[in-house]
């Protein structure tokens, strides 16, 4: 299906992602996990999570091959890559890897919808634990596609806490309490700060503090809070068709997301309303920290 490997996609934690295809002509992206001796826990996790999935904003998995040690996963190929492609840029209007600020607005409410789906729609709720734009696929439409159930942990409805043994997730999108109970119970508030970090490097919030600030210690959601309309002025004459009130209302939203407590975040349903809801309706959150 791939040719022995001729076209390789991508490298991550847990292996290569090759690009092949099915002999009905259907283009896929076969991931092959690293050699484990173990037991394939993460392999068998990925299976069973996105197996009970069926849903737009989440990938499609097409199968899974296992071979003694070997193990591979074949998914829909995704013709734009990545969000980290459009996350990462250099947020210069001439960049062919810049989007509009519409574009990155709807993929914020994909990502939004996929994620609702994820703790609400399955009959068991699923708890991605490493939402990150490099786990967020995009479609030739550029419609995105959440990814990588390696770490996902399936839980009843009913069941508003879960136990997990250790954090999981990736530095800079694990939410504080999968690290430290101190700040609360795991749950899927967790993905919601995760997203929440995806929205602000969406918008550039990372790399625009990181050049901005003196300090380059100081947590950057900080920054925001004290130039919140220097800012989104900034970020939204980026392109052309400069668009603040679209980066304002990402930016509240992210910094909601990103709250320490998780019950002071909101629901994944929630955020759907805010990202629908009159930029006048929000306002600044509590200071994360």
């Amino acid at each position: 299906m791939t040719s022995s490997f001729a076209h390789k996609l991508g490298q991550g934690g847990f292996g290569a992602v090759y690009r092949g295809k099915l002999p009905d002509g259907r283009e896929i992206a076969v991931k092959m996990l690293k050699d484990t001796q173990g037991d394939g826990e993460e392999f068998m996790n990925e299976v069973a999570s996105i197996s009970r999935t069926s849903h737009v904003n989440v990938v499609t998995l097409l199968g899974f091959c296992l071979q003694g040690s070997k193990r591979a996963l074949i998914y829909e190929y995704m013709t734009n890559g990545s969000l980290e492609r459009y996350t990462f840029g250099s947020n210069s209007a001439h960049d062919p890897n810049t989007l509009s600020w519409e574009r990155l607005f709807d993929i914020v409410r994909g990502i939004a919808r996929g994620l609702e789906y994820l703790h609400l729609g399955c009959n068991t709720r699923i708890i991605h634990f490493d939402i990150k734009p490099q786990n967020i696929l995009l479609d030739r439409d550029f419609c995105p596609k959440i990814s990588d159930f390696g770490l996902a942990k399936l839980c009843r409805q009913k069941d508003s806490k879960i136990s997990i043994c250790g954090a999981r997730g990736t530095v800079g999108y694990i939410a504080p309490e999968v690290f430290s109970r101190q700040y609360g119970a795991v749950s899927s508030k967790s993905d919601v700060y995760g997203y929440g970090m995806v929205v602000l490097e969406m918008v550039g919030a990372r790399k625009q503090t990181s050049v901005s600030t003196e300090n380059s210690t100081r947590y950057f959601p900080e920054w925001i809070y004290d130039n919140l309309d220097e800012f989104c002025g900034t970020a939204g004459e980026i392109t052309s068709n400069g668009a603040t009130e679209l980066v304002r209302k990402m930016t509240l939203i992210g910094l909601w997301c990103i709250q320490f407590t998780p019950t002071n975040r909101p629901a994944m349903s929630e955020v759907l309303d805010m990202l629908e809801s009159n930029i006048e309706d929000l306002c600044l959150p509590p200071k994360a920290c």
